[in-house]
């Protein structure tokens, strides 16, 4: 069998496609009669308890006589206000994101002296092997950067002679190590893939041991190496507001599973960056700038709220953008009357456009963040209130910061590797069993056919 480009697809993968998708399909009533919870949801839309932590909480409703009524949202950190910790490292203008990552992995505010410690051991731990970057980051780049980084977390096990150990303090070794690593794996792999894929000049810029982890990633990316104070406590903001979101968001879920199996460090993490590169998941914020881009050009006035009204319609009427039916950056699993990272991020999003010179588009922003529930709650019918998600802002800060698409997932990975190492390392602490959880086989039994009988 002959074939002119080995990955097209060819008539034969068709058909048997056809047969995989045939086979495939489950009646959805069985579903129903079985009473089975998909997505560990259930028909609330709340989810199912699978486990215990207490790393961090999600908070969306509160119980008032008895009943649970839907509440504005609250994120916790190991007990600790996520809005408070924000206000405390900004009124005081240092970095937070390294405070949160000691808080999260070790279960109480670090003081000083413990910030700082811990900050020297990341800056110590922000090294790449010797030639690293030459045999592993700059061949055969890819145009995916969560590609990229996960090949480059998978052969950061080849360099690690106790890859395999999953004692307690080796794993923590390794999750610091990973921590540290993150900014520059995702920036070097976006600069091969610019240079090698795109054309464009190659720039490899090595971090600097004061900087924060916010700072050096606009140091690694930006050819001039140069940023604005505002543009780094804003990354930085985003980077604790991203770090964890309860141990029952897919990725985080992953990291909890594959770590039950006693897998090495490195995979897990590996298969925690595959579920969070998902679209469902790690990438909404991309959505969220594409549709705003293909707004700005629909919409003639961006002062118009009835043009602006008429456009989000046309989006879940599937007439607009992607025609998926959908107003990214609007609703979540959890949160109805408000996700607080979006709160946190509106005011400093603000300033943000202001030194840019991009009020008009922050502008368009709050008009649709005001307008798309009123339009959601008129053409759906919803069990629980909508409102922004912190995806709704973060792909426009990125987008404010000059920070190339490609690196939007991979930003939410840099700050997401916190919180898996908190609950990789509660899982092996508290673990024991494998998580399995159960499936029913809804195939009726057949007779096996020989082969010339089929």
């Amino acid at each position: 069998m002959a074939y002119e480009n080995y990955y097209d697809i060819t008539p034969e993968i068709l058909r048997l496609s056809k047969l995989c998708e045939d086979k495939g399909k489950i009646d959805p009533e069985l579903y129903i009669q079985y009473k089975v919870n998909r997505g560990l949801r259930d028909l609330n839309g709340n989810g199912v308890l699978t486990g215990l932590t207490e790393i961090s909480e999600v908070k969306s409703s509160e119980v008032v006589d008895g009943q649970s009524v839907p509440c504005e949202g609250k994120l916790y950190y190991r007990g600790v206000d996520v809005e408070d910790i924000v206000r405390g490292f900004v009124t005081e203008k240092r970095f937070g994101y390294e405070e949160v990552c000691y808080l999260l992995i070790f279960g109480a505010l670090p003081d000083a002296d413990q910030l700082a410690e811990f900050k020297d051991l990341l800056a110590l731990y922000r090294t790449l092997p010797t030639s690293f970057v030459r045999d592993i980051i700059m061949k055969a780049p890819s145009s995916d950067m969560m590609n990229t980084l996960a090949r480059s977390v998978l052969t950061l096990y080849s360099y690690d002679e106790k890859a395999d150990d999953i004692s307690i303090p080796n794993v923590l070794r390794q999750s610091l190590q990973l921590i540290a690593l993150f900014p520059l794996l995702s920036v070097y792999g976006y600069q091969a893939y610019s240079h090698y894929i795109n054309g464009k000049s190659l720039f490899i810029h090595a971090p600097k041991p004061e900087l924060s982890t916010a700072e050096n990633i606009l140091r690694l990316l930006r050819p001039d190496k140069q940023y604005s104070e505002l543009e780094a406590r804003i990354l930085d903001i985003a980077l604790v507001l991203h770090a964890e979101h309860g141990g029952g968001n897919n990725s985080t879920f992953t990291t909890h599973v594959v770590s039950s199996s006693g897998t090495d460090t490195y995979s897990a993490v590996a298969a925690s960056l595959g579920s969070l590169k998902g679209p469902k998941h790690g990438g909404a914020n991309i959505k969220v700038v594409r549709m705003f881009e293909d707004m700005k050009v629909a919409v003639k006035d961006w002062n118009d709220e009835e043009e602006i009204e008429e456009y989000l319609r046309k989006l879940l009427h599937r007439e607009a953008f992607d025609r998926a039916g959908l107003i990214y950056g609007m609703g979540h699993a959890v949160y109805s009357l408000s996700d607080p990272r979006a709160n946190i991020f509106k005011s400093f999003v603000k300033r943000l456009s202001q030194e840019k010179g991009m009020e008009e588009e922050f502008n368009l922003y709050s008009r649709v963040e005001r307008l798309a529930p009123k339009v959601i709650g008129e053409e759906r019918r919803i069990y629980k209130g909508v409102s922004a998600n912190v995806d709704f802002y973060s792909g426009f800060v990125y987008h404010m910061l000059g920070l190339p698409l490609e690196l939007y997932t991979p930003i939410f990975a840099i700050a997401r590797i916190a919180g898996w190492s908190a609950h990789r390392i509660e899982e092996l602490v508290n673990g024991g069993k494998i998580i399995r959880p159960a499936y029913k086989n809804v195939q009726s039994h057949l007779e096996y056919v020989p082969i010339g009988q089929r």
